[in-house]
């Protein structure tokens, strides 16, 4: 009674590699592009049901052709002749980046490239773990699904790359997330800005004059509230401001957490703020005693610049 166990499970595991090599070699067909029919019986001469199988080779039997992209071992292009070849849930890897959406998702734009990758339209490259690649930026791809899905997008604030992400909508043939992304500045409030900064006059060891940097001691902010914490969000420091509580009015008293002028500049340009005007002062100090640490010519030497900024 051993024996013939033994010889039992000796040809499920046969079986078992015969299958799997058969599968992987249909595989690669796949991937190099080959047309490759299935028909009703694969094993025309196979002497055993298919419950005699070890389990593994009834999970390689009976997904044979749904879990193909997701199972393959090997990177190539493959050609779907039409939706039905997908599965409901699509697993993507775009530039890296691991995606998992619904195939009703990719298709719900008729005009879009997407649309056209998965109803076969367009052949789609596999990574090495069998997933659908597209050689895109991976990070942006987020608000793509979102535009996708809602029909509009959300960005947060202060986000820098909606030139980037113009340019991915492009390329995926969505010119209506193109139009969001490019009236997002035109529907926000008008209103004005200024930042100013106090700052000191650099000089070189012993006085001079190789000036190589700036010394910023703040960056303050003027406006209306609301404005204000729209643009700059997170780096706002509203400790000084002691009606924090209320958003519908203005302030003198808010700064920067941080000492990045250009920063603070492109923050501005990319709420749609153009700057219209600045000025600036320099002063002398007096020669009055400084304190221990403190170097004479920076104390000696100030500015003080201001920069106006409006959103029409």
């Amino acid at each position: 009674m051993t024996k013939n166990s033994d010889l039992i499970k000796s040809r499920q595991h046969i079986n078992t590699y015969f299958l799997q090599t058969l599968f992987s070699y249909k595989r690669l067909l796949l991937a190099a592009g080959s047309s490759v029919t299935q028909p009703e019986n694969p094993f025309p001469i196979y002497p055993f049901p298919l419950d005699s199988l070890h389990p593994t080779a009834q999970r390689s039997y009976s997904h044979r052709d749904r879990s193909l992209p997701q199972s393959s071992s090997h990177r190539g292009r493959v050609k779907m002749s039409g939706t039905a070849d997908f599965p409901p849930v699509v697993d993507l890897n775009v530039g890296g980046v691991l995606y998992t959406t619904s195939l009703k998702t990719l298709i719900s734009h008729p005009d879009s490239q997407l649309h056209s990758l998965f109803t076969g339209k367009e052949p789609l490259d596999l990574d090495s773990k069998g997933r659908y690649f597209l050689d895109r930026d991976g990070v942006l791809f987020r608000y793509i699904l979102d535009y996708l899905r809602d029909g509009t997008v959300v960005l947060p604030d202060c986000f820098r790359e909606k030139e980037r992400l113009k340019k991915e909508a492009q390329k995926y043939l969505l010119q209506g997330l193109v139009d969001v992304v490019t009236n997002e500045n035109r529907n926000k409030a008008p209103g004005v800005i200024t930042v100013g900064y106090r700052g000191s006059f650099q000089f070189g060891k012993d006085g001079l004059a190789d000036v190589k940097f700036r010394k910023l001691t703040k960056i303050l902010v003027s406006g209306r509230v609301a404005l204000c914490r729209e643009v700059f969000g997170e780096t706002l420091n509203e400790s000084r401001d002691p009606d924090h509580g209320q958003v519908e009015r203005y302030t003198s008293r808010f700064f920067l957490k941080h000492s990045f002028l250009e920063q603070a500049f492109d923050m501005l340009v990319e709420q749609g703020f153009k700057m219209v005007g600045s000025c600036g002062s320099g002063t002398a100090g007096g020669a009055a005693e400084l304190k221990p640490g403190v170097d004479a010519e920076e104390n000696r030497w100030s500015h003080y610049n201001e920069f106006v900024f409006v959103r029409e």
